[in-house]
Formats: C-alpha cells, structure tokens, sequence
C-alpha cells in the first residue's frame, strides 16, 4: 500500500468516525433555527431527549470502534445493530423536525462499512426515506406530498445505490490489486530462493566439473604415458638388451640406433601428451598412414610378421578421433608383443559410411577374456583402457580370443570428419 493510499484510508477513518457528530450538531442548530416547526414543549422534550441518545449512541460506537482498530469498519452485527438504531433516532427526529434529515444523511457514509452483503441496500433505502420525507415538506404528509415523495425517494436511492455500486467496484479492485500484489510479492519470494539455490548448485556444479576435469585430465595423461613413453620405454629395453648379448658391432649399432630413435619419439610423445597435442604419428600425414608407420615399426622392433590393409575411401578425421584409432592400435600391438607369443599380426582399417572401423588379431596363444578382465585391476590401461578410450567418443570396443585360437580387437567408432 502506498502512502497516499494510507492517507486516503486515514482521513476516510476521520470522516466515519467524526462526521456523524458533525451532522448532528448542523442537525440541531437548524432545527433551533426553524424552531417554529416544532408544535410546543412536548416535542421540544421529545427532541432533546432523541438527541441526547443519538450523541450517547455515538459515543458508544466511537468507543467499540476505538477498542477493535482495523476491524471497526468491518460488517458485523453490531455495527448492523448500530446502523438501525441510529436509523430509527434519525427517523424519529426528522418527523419532528425535518432539518434533522442532515444527521438522517449519515446513513449514506457508512452503509457498506455497517451492513453486510445485499443487506446494506436496505438500510440506504431506508436512510432515503428518511432523507426524501424531509426534502418534501416533512412527515406526516398531505395528498399531493406523496407524489413529490414518491420522486424524491426514487432519486435519493438511485443516486446512492449507483454510488454504492461504484464504491463496491473500486473496493473489489482495490482488493484484487492487493491480492495480485500478495501474490506477485510471494512470487518474488519464490524467485528469490529459486536464484539462491540456483546459485549454490552452480557453485556445486563447478566445483565438481573442476575437479572432474582434474580427474578426465589424470586419466588421459595416465594413458597416454601407458601408450606411448611406457611402450617407448619396454622397446628401448628391448634393444639395448639386444646391444648387450650380440657379438656382432653393425648389428648391435643397428639396434642402438633404434634405441636412440624410439628415444627421441617417446619424448616428442611425452611433451605433446603434456600439451594434449595429436600424436607425433600423425602430424604428418592421416589416420591410414599413421597406423601403416606404426606397423611396419612394430613389426621390426618384435620381429613378428605384421601387415596393414586399408578398405574403403580414406578420408581425413577429426583429431581425436584419429588419435583415439592410434593409441588402441598402438595398446593392441604392444600386448600382442609382451603376452601373445605370435608369429603374424594384421592391421585393418575400413571405411564404411558413417563409421570407421579398426581390427588388430594375431596368431598367438589367446586368452579367455572374461577371466582377463576379472584378473584387471580397476583403473587399469590394458583392454579397459582401449575399451574407455573408444566409448569416450561413443564408439565400442569389442575382443574375441580363446586359448591357443589367437585374438581379434575391434573398434567401431564414428566417422568424424576434420574440420
């Protein structure tokens, strides 16, 4: 409620709770005025006496309304019984003397504060009556009084009950507007606590993509450490300790030299690994001759016979999904080399619409797959590792082997193209 509404609510207080002794008073020096209307002591007795209970019945409801703040312009009983009471004083004096109609006018102020429902246009009806009997000359009446009553009445309670009905509008207006405002002020509330807990979930949220992200970041450099500087490093084993057990000086250069080699690609892998770069492998050239590169090294450092086919037309892939393709081909060799004890290895990559696909199998002694990955620890970065690399770009990962019947390992991912 704004202050003006408050002032308007205040002086209309004043108005209902002083203006009717106001008009009694008007009332009372007219009436003494006009003292010629009244027909000797008796009326004058009858007068005082009526206006002695209108100022005591005043006072009274002047004094409930004090002890009830808020409530006293509130339909209620008493203020019904109020309302007739001070209705029939009114009438009383006006038959009297008709200069009394000004306090019989109160009826008109406070109607739809007294009077509950439809009830209230009666008791205007009745205050019009009062005030109609006097405008036309006073009660009782002559003959043609009746008819200047009969219009006088019919104006005096069509003018307040169009009032009455505008003061009903408004009020119900008024009450809507306030209800709409409690309402939009709830709504607010509302809002207000949906932005705070928004607020605190986001600050949750980015705590956990954080530290998710720390997590993803561990993992991928885990894996791309198991992939390229731990396999860099078995190979480079591998040859120095092919260095220490030959006679021959050409060929222990020859595999020092290999040694060297697959020690400065480890570290090229290491720092692009640090950097979340595309492997070395591919910074050169596609996906296909990436993987022909790799088998063909492969293939020299285990001396296991090993071939790459291509199917369908190459075309160039995303980054990721390349790299993806790469390190489980890259995961897939390396076990062959360590676990397999195989004679023939082959490498195939096949283009087939939407999807690419890579296949690695071997000739070797295989393994039962179901018991391998119960022997797996969690958060290892074997056939796990491959598998959680092809899912993370909504590929599959599928291994068949058996033992003394070799192994297949099967990637299907989609065909991402480079952008």
């Amino acid at each position: 409620m704004t202050a003006a509404d408050t002032q308007l609510d205040r002086r209309m207080e004043q108005l209902h709770t002083w203006g009717p002794y106001g008009l009694l008073g008007v009332s009372v020096v007219l009436a003494s005025v006009a003292a010629e209307l009244m027909d000797g002591p008796v009326e004058w007795q009858a007068a005082g006496a009526l206006v002695a209970a209108a100022l005591a019945l005043q006072l009274w409801w002047h004094g409930t309304r004090s002890r009830r703040p808020g409530r006293g312009r509130i339909p209620s009983r008493a203020g019904t019984a109020y309302y007739i009471v001070r209705w029939a004083i009114a009438f009383a004096l006006t038959w009297i003397n008709p200069f009394f109609a000004f306090y019989a006018a109160t009826g008109y102020m406070d109607a739809d504060e007294l009077i509950p429902g439809l009830w209230r246009r009666l008791g205007l009806f009745a205050s019009a009556v009062t005030v109609a009997a006097a405008q036309a000359g006073g009660l009782p009446f002559s003959g043609v009084q009746w008819a200047g009553f009969a219009g006088l009445l019919a104006v005096n309670f069509g003018v307040q009950a169009v009032v009455a009905h505008i003061t009903e509008e408004a009020e119900q207006r008024s009450r809507e507007r306030a209800e709409t405002i409690a309402e939009l002020e709830r709504t607010n509330t509302a809002l207000q606590q949906a932005l705070d807990e928004n607020a605190a979930l986001h600050a949750q949220l980015l705590v956990q993509a954080r530290e998710a992200g720390v997590a993803d970041e561990r993992r991928r450099l885990a894996a791309e450490i198991h992939d390229t500087i731990a396999q860099g490093l078995t190979g480079i084993i591998a040859q120095l300790r092919i260095v220490t057990n030959t006679p021959d000086p050409a060929a222990a250069r020859e595999h020092a030299a290999r040694a060297m080699d697959l020690a400065r690609e480890s570290l090229g892998e290491a720092r692009r690994s640090v950097h979340n770069l595309a492997p070395v492998a591919l910074a050169d050239g596609g996906l296909p001759e990436a993987l022909r590169k790799t088998v063909t090294e492969w293939g020299e450092r285990s001396g296991i016979r090993a071939e790459f086919t291509l199917t369908g037309a190459a075309e160039q892939l995303h980054d990721e999904v390349a790299a993806t393709l790469l390190r489980i081909a890259q995961e897939a060799l390396s076990n062959t080399a360590r676990h397999a004890c195989a004679t023939r290895a082959g490498v195939t990559l096949s283009y087939m619409g939407d999807e690419v696909t890579l296949d690695i199998r071997d000739d070797g002694r295989g393994f039962d797959p179901a018991a391998a990955r119960k022997r797996t620890r969690t958060g290892g970065f074997g056939l796990d590792g491959m598998r959680a690399r092809a899912e993370r770009i909504a590929g599959a990962l599928t291994v068949e082997s058996g033992p003394g019947h070799g192994t297949a390992v099967s990637a299907r991912v989609p065909l991402v193209r480079h952008d």
